[in-house]
């Protein structure tokens, strides 16, 4: 599947998600785009949008997208933090479906 790791997102993850054809936004040239903006622009090449911005679900109308939304919830965005939700996320991206939010984290994060 291709994912594309927002840029909130520590972008060595990325090397991590095997099986996955992985991208950044800013790898895409896509950094600083505003949320509808890069949702619109990634959802004709991309199957699924990994952020940690858990307000995204609140502030798009995810629905009207053709693309999956992972939000990965953390303690912080660092890659220690996000390392023990690895094997979750890889396990999640098949079954995302587009036009909707996964949540995947640590109890009391979520």
């Amino acid at each position: 599947m291709k994912v594309l790791l927002d840029e909130c997102v520590d972008w060595r993850l990325a090397r991590l998600l095997s099986g996955h054809d992985v991208r950044t936004v800013q790898e895409m040239g896509w950094a600083a785009m505003r949320n509808g903006n890069l949702l619109a622009l990634a959802e004709d090449s991309f199957d699924v949008f990994l952020t940690v911005d858990r307000n995204l679900s609140f502030q798009q109308s995810l629905p009207r997208f053709q693309i999956a939304v992972i939000v990965v919830c953390a303690a912080t965005n660092r890659l220690q933090d996000l390392l023990p939700l690895v094997p979750r996320i890889i396990n999640a991206i098949p079954t995302a479906k587009h036009g909707e939010v996964m949540f995947i984290g640590i109890e009391g994060f979520l």
